[in-house]
């Protein structure tokens, strides 16, 4: 159990100030689009417009998108605020939230800023990382309003199958919990994707994510969450301790973009699938590395069998300009993240020092 308050994130710090190189290897999402391949006109770029609890048709596209009413919809400055309203909206200080580990640090960081007690569920690594709702199901208390995971699991790319996801949200509502599902990556599984998990049960499961991930479209900032309409009414009031209205400009580009998804997604998937096949053969020739085989998305997280990540780390950015995320950050120091999103030179380059830095250490 965590109580101690968080006043910040440490791996957003080290990932402003300490991820960027030559070949990074540490950014999470794919490569960013080009502006030029955004089909934009000057009109589409306007400074202010009615943006005030949701740009009216911003929100019937990411209502269409989500395959909801707009009045479920919260329009957020990326997943990264979509997640703290979400959180922000249930949970109370001393309430208790129940977070999956390992697991992206901001969530935690917020959910104990917001003053909540931490417990954790284990997604273990022998298992894949796949999510046992028995464990989860043993870690629920009368205390627990809010379960928290991703899905795609990051740091280790892992689906959630919906039945799993099924039996989950049953047993958090057993003790009067919902369940808050990150689902920023579930994207990069393109025609592949199950349906959200807000469809299982929309009294009991709230999403969120956001176009920066699995399109390369970071700078737009365009997140949301999906959420019944009573809770979506509160997280748009709780926005306006915090972000009071958008960037009108990024919601008139927003639209541009999900008006166009379709061949910006096929950029990212062919971008992906290549990467992804590169990856797959490094990881093939390294037994070092314990990792399983990548099936798809664009996060893996492999074990260092022998020495220290830490070190690992250390060599790659001091003499080969290369970054991963050391797992630390997770709360599994033997293991780093690799991102494949990236321009595919980027990672021929990154691979090629992550080989010589692990041939190093031994």
């Amino acid at each position: 159990m965590t109580t101690r308050r968080a006043d910040g994130s440490e791996y957003m710090e080290w990932a402003k100030t300490r991820s960027q190189a030559r070949f990074n290897l540490a950014s999470s999402g794919v490569a960013e689009l080009p502006t030029s391949e955004l089909p934009i006109r000057l009109e589409d770029v306007e400074l202010t417009g009615p943006s005030f609890y949701g740009y009216p048709p911003l929100q019937e596209r990411l209502a269409k998108k989500a395959g909801v009413g707009p009045e479920c919809v919260v329009a957020a400055t990326g997943t990264s605020m979509a997640n703290y309203l979400a959180l922000a909206a249930f949970l109370e200080p001393g309430d208790e939230a129940l977070v999956e580990e390992p697991t992206y640090g901001p969530l935690v960081d917020a959910a104990s800023y917001l003053g909540a007690e931490i417990r954790r569920f284990p997604r273990r690594a022998e298992d894949a990382f796949a999510i046992d709702p028995d464990r989860v199901e043993s870690a629920l208390t009368a205390r627990t309003r809010l379960v928290v995971l991703s899905n795609l699991h990051n740091p280790s790319n892992a689906l959630v199958g919906e039945e799993a996801m099924r039996r989950i949200g049953d047993r958090a509502g057993r003790v009067g919990a919902r369940v808050l599902v990150d689902e920023v990556y579930l994207d990069a599984l393109f025609e592949r994707a199950p349906r959200s998990a807000f469809a299982l049960d929309p009294e009991r499961f709230v999403i969120t994510s956001s176009l920066t991930k699995a399109y390369g479209l970071g700078g737009l900032r365009c997140g949301w969450i999906v959420a019944d309409p009573s809770s979506a009414r509160r997280m748009w009031r709780l926005n306006d301790l915090f972000g009071v209205v958008p960037a009108h400009a990024a919601e008139k580009l927003s639209i541009v973009a999900l008006d166009h998804l379709a061949p910006i997604a096929a950029r990212a998937k062919a971008l992906l699938d290549g990467n992804r096949a590169t990856l797959q053969r490094f990881f093939d020739g390294r037994a070092e590395l314990e990792v399983p085989r990548l099936q798809a998305g664009m996060i893996a997280f492999p074990r260092l069998r022998r020495g220290r990540v830490d070190a690992l780390c250390a060599v790659l950015r001091e003499k080969h300009d290369t970054t991963v995320v050391p797992g630390r950050f997770f709360g599994m120091s033997d293991h780093f993240r690799v991102s494949y999103g990236c321009r595919p030179e980027t990672l021929a380059g990154g691979l090629e020092a992550l080989g010589a830095a692990l041939s190093e250490i031994a």
